[in-house]
């Protein structure tokens, strides 16, 4: 029996010991369960982690099986694509949300567009995750509501067959509730401050939430300079505080992605504590760039200076009083990092690269693996790389190792359109068009996320859109590049009536006061202009 049957069942059962006094119909009962089946945040973060931990077990057992997300900025914005997958690919599984702390602070913040720089509210991360799972519900009780109605009239019709096929329908439905995996920046604050943002975030549904290696209060994008990064102990400690959060909840298989920063990060705006040669503090400090020094002659009024390698060093310091590491030392503070995490409560790692290459991203992960085995990735498939630009250089200087002729093309200048009809290019946009199931198999990546994609088909449609109707086109710019394309492609959003909520309220309307409902889908709605 199916969980919609076994709740009508429940209903009637109920009814009928209340002797109908409540006028209630036990089906409807039902149908308003199935279409509000997470009850809490809670609910869905607990639910959501057990699929994600059931998929990094698939990952650990075929690389092939790597999931994939696109960040989204507005509710509205993760279920139109959470509809889209279940239409195109019929199966959730695998796709998840991803919630990109650029995206909150460019298009969230009260006060308007920021930089990534943790300088938004941080209660607009957690609101955020509430909203996108507020659509995604209303996006299953928009579409049940359509097998309902679909239901009642193959009943009314008396056909049997047709009542059949609908009610599989229901009984086997599938949820556009999927993982969210959440940023939480550099914990905006101390750990307590972690700790309560991710309890927040946890509440409102967030089974994944992904930390950084930055000092809150000077954290920068992945992509910018002067990034800054903590001591491990630091770090680790705002680790545990989400973890805490996690078990006090109840989601126990909660994830934490730990996201190094280390490689493009070259300050520290502390030297870490240590008590013994070899421990965390001193691998830590043994990056810092300076000079050793042999007596206090050598230091000046205010130098600080540091035991390490049994030697006295004195850290190189910049007017803003933060360190930095030696040049070069980026690759070997990451593996440091990321092994670290692992050993100390995180998942999953994510290591922020300045291009998408999978034999740099490898190397690190083979590092990694020599230590903790089944580490793994969540990596940015960022829109901050210049991914034409990238791969065909990277495929031209392969073919300069093979010997291959090359004297076509010119480095600098392959962004060109000129080269797009290239076997070069040609190869670049198949290496590209691989890429992440290439790097999921050798790059240990089991999630492939783009962090900031929505921000940029907004713009891309909104300028054609103007380009079009505020130009020669006039209405012809909307109806033909817009409603006739959402008409073609069966993008429900073309009835917005419906995809507002207008069907669902006529259902309760009839549910609440029967024939004397006044309904919004009669023969004068235009949206029945669609079929």
């Amino acid at each position: 029996m199916s969980q919609y049957q076994t709740d009508r069942t429940a209903a009637q059962s109920l009814l009928d010991s209340q002797g109908q006094s409540w006028g209630v119909n036990a089906e409807n009962v039902a149908r308003m369960k199935a279409q509000n089946r997470f009850q809490s945040g809670l609910d869905i973060a607990r639910y959501t982690a057990k699929i994600m931990r059931e998929d990094m077990a698939a990952y650990d057992a075929d690389p092939a099986q790597y999931t994939q997300s696109l960040g989204c900025w507005h509710g509205f914005i993760g279920q139109q694509k959470m509809i889209a997958i279940k239409k195109h690919l019929t199966s959730t599984k695998g796709r998840y949300l991803y919630l990109s702390g650029w995206m909150v602070a460019a298009l969230r913040s009260e006060f308007g567009p920021l930089p990534d720089q943790s300088m938004h509210e941080k209660t607009a991360v957690s609101g955020l995750i509430e909203e996108l799972y507020t659509f995604l519900r209303q996006a299953d009780a928009r579409e049940l509501g359509g097998y309902f109605r679909e239901l009642d009239k193959a009943r009314a019709a008396g056909d049997s067959a047709a009542e059949a096929k609908i009610q599989d329908k229901i009984d086997n439905f599938q949820t556009h509730i999927v993982p969210i995996i959440a940023d939480i920046d550099a914990g905006f604050g101390n750990e307590e401050a972690t700790y309560l943002l991710a309890k927040r975030m946890i509440e409102a549904g967030a089974c994944c939430i992904q930390i950084e290696n930055q000092v809150s209060d000077e954290k920068q994008c992945g992509h910018q300079d002067g990034k800054v990064t903590v001591p491990h102990a630091d770090f680790l400690a705002k680790i545990r505080a989400v973890r805490y959060a996690f078990l006090e909840l109840g989601v126990d298989d909660g994830v934490i992605v730990a996201r190094t920063d280390s490689l493009g990060a070259g300050l520290t705006k502390q030297i870490a504590v240590t008590s013994e040669p070899g421990d965390l503090g001193d691998m830590y400090n043994s990056f810092l760039d300076g000079d050793y020094v042999n007596s206090a002659d050598e230091i000046a009024n205010g130098d600080v200076v540091v035991k390490a390698n049994g030697k006295l060093l004195k850290p190189k310091r910049l007017p803003s009083g933060l360190f930095q590491f030696k040049p070069g030392s980026g690759e070997d503070r990451v593996v440091l990092d990321c092994i670290t995490s692992l050993q100390h409560g995180a998942d999953l790692l994510w290591i922020e690269t300045e291009k998408p290459h999978v034999g740099q991203i490898a190397g690190m992960v083979n590092r990694i693996r020599e230590v903790v085995p089944n580490a793994k990735l969540v990596y940015n498939n960022s829109p901050s790389f210049n991914w034409t630009l990238s791969f065909r250089q990277q495929v031209l200087d392969d073919w300069a190792e093979q010997s291959k002729d090359i004297s076509a093309y010119q480095r600098d200048q392959l962004m060109g359109a000129e080269y797009d009809d290239s076997p070069l290019a040609q190869e670049a946009d198949s290496r590209i068009r691989t890429f992440q199931r290439d790097a999921a198999r050798e790059a240990g990546i089991f999630h492939h996320l783009i962090t900031l994609p929505t921000y940029h088909t907004a713009a891309l449609s909104t300028d054609n859109l103007v380009k079009e109707y505020f130009g020669a086109e006039g209405m012809l710019g909307y109806v033909a590049n817009v409603q006739r394309k959402e008409i073609r492609q069966g993008i429900a959003c073309v009835k917005h009536q419906n995809m507002a909520g207008s069907d669902m309220g006529d259902d309760h309307k009839e549910y609440f006061s029967g024939d004397a409902a006044l309904k919004a889908a009669g023969e004068d709605n235009t949206m029945n202009q669609f079929g």
